[in-house]
């Protein structure tokens, strides 16, 4: 069991008006505490998006060897792998514990103990799908502070609870990759040994086993097994023909 607790809040794209409405009554109702509690210090769950990435990655790179077609999210993945990972370095320097306790906490609601400023970038990366600029934040930011001021130590540091969120995002965008991917693999597995009818020593696909299986609330998608396997089949029937 973790000794940490997990923010990540799940959410659909609001416009600007909308989402400025729900940040006033997100400041009306949030109930502050003088520190942030340090089970809710975010960088051992960075850390583990991290990994989770990094994971993805490493697969990514395996298949595009292999010949298996890539999502255009893999190709992102791929392509923007090093912007991420420095990000997370750069998070996991900023942000010690001890600063991260002096943070106002909630002292209220499901977000009990988390720091108020990770709670509002997370919000506000929730309800954007990450698709935040400048004028944007800023706008959001004041309409927080309608109901409730925050403190220049907040503001200063929104930038980084901002890129936390996002790469939390991103590790939910991987998972999602991982197990379309592996779906394609095995895809891959069946076609060779039951249509192609090759042994073991000539088969590219044989690691199943190998792969992680603990892969969260995506272990049960079928339908990348079922796209792909239409896509295989189309394919070899036109060889044939």
């Amino acid at each position: 069991m973790k000794d940490y607790k997990i923010l990540s809040t799940k959410g659909i794209v609001l416009d600007t008006f909308t989402l400025e409405k729900y940040l006033k009554k997100l400041a009306s109702d949030h109930i502050l505490q003088n520190k942030s509690d340090l089970k809710t210090y975010p960088i051992p769950r960075v850390k583990e998006n991290y990994e989770a990435i990094f994971e993805t990655y490493k697969l990514l790179n395996e298949h595009v060897k292999l010949g298996i077609p890539i999502h255009p999210a893999g190709e992102w993945i791929l392509d923007n792998y090093y912007v991420v990972e420095e990000t997370v370095k750069g998070i996991i320097q900023n942000l010690n514990k001890n600063k991260y306790k002096k943070f106002l906490g909630i002292s209220n609601g499901e977000n009990k103990g988390f720091a108020r400023i990770y709670v509002l970038a997370n919000e506000i990366v929730a309800y954007t799908d990450g698709q935040i600029d400048g004028k944007l934040l800023k706008g959001l930011l004041s309409a927080y502070q309608e109901k409730k001021n925050l403190t220049m130590e907040e503001i200063w540091n929104i930038g980084v609870f901002i890129q936390i969120a996002l790469i939390e995002k991103i590790r939910d965008v991987c998972e999602k990759i991982y197990v379309a991917q592996m779906q394609k693999y095995k895809v891959e597995n069946i076609v060779e040994r039951l249509v192609e009818n090759k042994d073991r020593t000539e088969s590219k696909y044989q690691r199943i086993s190998e792969y992680r299986r603990d892969i969260r609330e995506y272990v049960n998608i079928k339908y990348p097994f079922m796209e792909y396997m239409s896509y295989k089949l189309r394919a070899l029937r036109k060889k044939v023909v």
